[in-house]
């Protein structure tokens, strides 16, 4: 592929780096990236494909990937934001569930030569993928990603759940079976392309934040219009699925995520709360573990964060990472100011459950009277 050209390319100890716009990243590039990603141990995960670091390019003007060359071809891709005073972020950060670099298991260059070579004083992650050793010593907290295995079948995974939680799949089923008998027949639709579905599930899962106290992501324009972009996406390694229960011709639960040949994750879910008795989000990841194994899908990765559904649903979890990796200089400074007081006393809740539900309360009660004022 020849040496690297063009603007942002930097000399260092390990090569040479090249920092551009998604955008600007040449096909032969992308094809490299798809190799190199092939070529890992790690699951294949969408989030880390090309395509979704091209999707939040084309929503985030401060997308950048930086092409790291050793011996005059492209070893490694690191997609990142760049923010205020070199501040960087994962790509997509505060929505994308696996991050880090894309490239050979070993680079001559370290984190720091990176950062620099990026003109970044930190680089913030949330959510950084296992195995990630460039990355990994800078983390400060590691997190259980949850995830499903229904690589040897549905009915293997259906077998699981009848021995560990044999009350939990009773009462599951028996509440879609009477959904049935009282709303009409139950459809479930893997790949929906209904774009008034799509709608459905974010105005869901916008009242669902607000009711719970949560920021509602889909009020930033940035995050909705990725969402219906990736929706279109249909790439080998990435691909965006809209799941969708109908009761009759109604729909009452939905689900978007990314998938790969081998993965799909879990990202928004979301039901009418009209339906609650029902538990048709619990129906609808039960038909979405069916139908992925249909599909060859062998993981359901549900992602950080604790939720009774994910402990009534997994069979497993993976590590996942949040910190930053820093270089010594003021920027590294202001991070730490900005953001380690808050990661502290977070982790701080996290580890008292009875503090955490306290917390959690609190945020429903706010919720219902921020409502209540309006």
């Amino acid at each position: 592929m020849g040496s690297p050209r063009g603007s942002g390319a930097v000399a260092g100890a390990g090569g040479r780096v090249r920092v551009v716009r998604p955008g600007d990243l040449s096909a032969a590039e992308l094809d490299v990236w798809r190799e190199l990603r092939a070529k890992t141990q790690a699951p294949e995960n969408p989030f880390m494909e090309p395509e979704f670091t091209l999707a939040v390019g084309r929503v985030r003007s401060s997308a950048r990937v930086a092409v790291v060359y050793e011996g005059g071809e492209p070893a490694a891709f690191f997609p990142y934001q760049k923010g205020k005073l070199g501040q960087g972020r994962a790509i997509g950060f505060g929505v994308s569930d696996a991050q880090g670099i894309i490239g050979r298991s070993q680079l001559a260059c370290g984190s720091g030569e990176l950062l620099r070579a990026c003109g970044l004083s930190s680089w913030e992650f949330d959510n950084l993928e296992d195995g990630q050793s460039l990355f990994v010593p800078d983390a400060a907290a590691e997190y259980a990603s949850y995830v499903i295995d229904v690589g040897a079948g549905y009915a293997a995974y259906e077998a699981i759940l009848r021995e560990r939680s044999p009350k939990f799949f009773r009462t599951t089923t028996a509440k879609e079976r009477r959904l049935g008998r009282q709303t009409g027949e139950v459809r479930f639709v893997f790949d929906e392309r209904d774009p008034a579905a799509l709608a459905r599930l974010m105005e869901w899962k916008s009242a669902q934040y607000r009711r719970t106290g949560r920021r509602d992501r889909f009020a930033q324009e940035w995050i909705s219009t990725l969402v219906r972009q990736l929706a279109h996406t249909r790439a080998p390694g990435c691909s965006g699925v809209l799941s969708v229960l109908y009761a009759g011709d109604a729909p009452i639960a939905a689900h978007f995520g990314l998938r790969s040949r081998t993965v799909l994750a879990c990202w928004f879910p979301s039901y009418d709360p009209e339906y609650a008795k029902y538990s048709p989000g619990l129906v609808l990841h039960l038909r979405m573990a069916e139908a992925a194994a249909a599909e060859g899908i062998g993981m359901l990765d549900l992602g950080r964060g604790a939720a009774e559904y994910k402990d009534a649903l997994k069979t497993g979890e993976i590590p996942v990472y949040e910190g930053a990796a820093t270089r010594p200089g003021a920027g590294a400074v202001l991070h730490w100011i900005g953001r380690e007081p808050s990661r502290r006393a977070h982790g701080f809740v996290r580890r008292r459950p009875g503090l955490a539900g306290f917390a959690q309360r609190g945020l429903k009660r706010a919720a219902r009277l921020r409502g209540a004022g309006r």
